[in-house]
């Protein structure tokens, strides 16, 4: 005799009596239980007599129907208590949910731009830099920064606090302190370098001007005596706008994640692209690998003898 439906009720019950549980979550439950229970049914399997495989597949249903990852976990979770409920009052004599891992999240991939995107961007701010007039200064100052955060990949954090000191005229290359006070050496294109050279001598001619002695690079009239990061974002933003581009898609951490997809898609190796980003694991750099993964799909389009057989029979 099946009496899940009667086991279900109970549980139900003492969620509503002994935790208080509010009438949607009860109802929730509800749905949640009886839509599993439905599904065994059709099986011929009763609820309370369901095995770590029966759950395990119904999940799978539930995945091909369309349920997101989340989704899936709010069911398990439901089936999780439901059975303890089950073990805890001697209706079973085991908990089949205890050996079932939630389903995983998909982790969102990091939002980037086109290296056409990116070229129009930065084509505006160096026509905007070039522009004489009042705000020449933050103008040049825009391009140094962007031309320098699309060469580096660096935090906009490592980027906006740069000491005088880290740029040096004979050198294309950056040394960064990092997370945890960690130092790495950081490349410049020959643009970038050209264009913080610009910048500085503008910033080493007001200094001398009024003898000011920031010890920032990218300096400004804030608190902190560099541009904050909040005032690059919002100017970016503007500047995005200016060149015909969507504002909702432009961040500085954007265009760090278009230094690093960039990269991968013309053949860096993902272990240089780590060093270059400042991170401690490879894991962190991993959320690009859809990156390499279409790279390498390409390749093999492109190079493998089976695949241009099979255009030709096309």
């Amino acid at each position: 005799m099946d009496l899940s439906g009667a086991h279900i009720e109970a549980f139900i019950e003492m969620l509503s009596a002994e935790r208080g549980a509010a009438n949607n979550t009860l109802a929730a439950y509800q749905r949640d239980l009886d839509d599993f229970r439905d599904f065994l049914i059709d099986l011929g399997i009763a609820a309370d007599a369901a095995s770590s495989a029966d759950i395990t597949a119904y999940l799978s249903a539930l995945g091909k129907r369309g349920f997101a990852a989340s989704s899936q976990s709010r069911r398990l979770s439901a089936l999780r208590q439901f059975y303890q409920f089950l073990y805890g009052e001697g209706l079973r004599e085991d908990d089949p949910t205890g050996v079932i891992d939630a389903p995983k999240k998909a982790q969102p991939l990091p939002k980037t731009l086109s290296v056409t995107d990116v070229d129009r961007l930065l084509e505006q701010a160096q026509r905007e830099a070039r522009e004489p007039g009042p705000g020449q200064f933050e103008r040049m100052r825009m391009a140094a920064l962007l031309e320098t955060l699309y060469a580096s990949g660096m935090r906009v954090s490592e980027l906006v606090t740069l000491p005088v000191g880290a740029l040096k005229p004979n050198q294309r290359f950056l040394t960064i302190r990092g997370k945890g006070n960690k130092e790495r050496a950081v490349p410049l294109s020959v643009r970038a370098h050209a264009a913080l050279m610009a910048f500085d001598a503008e910033r080493k001619a007001r200094a001398d001007e009024t003898g000011d002695d920031n010890p920032h690079l990218f300096v400004s009239r804030s608190a902190s005596g560099h541009l904050p990061r909040q005032v690059f974002a919002r100017d970016l933003k503007g500047l995005a706008a200016r060149a015909g581009l969507k504002t909702t898609t432009i961040s500085p951490h954007v265009l760090r994640h278009a230094f690093a997809s960039h990269l991968l898609q013309n053949g860096a190796d993902l272990r240089a692209v780590q060093e270059m980003l400042g991170h401690s694991d490879i894991s962190t750099t991993q959320i690009y690998t859809h990156v390499l993964e279409e790279r390498l799909r390409e390749l093999v389009e492109m190079h493998h003898p089976l695949a241009k057989h099979a255009k030709k029979r096309e």
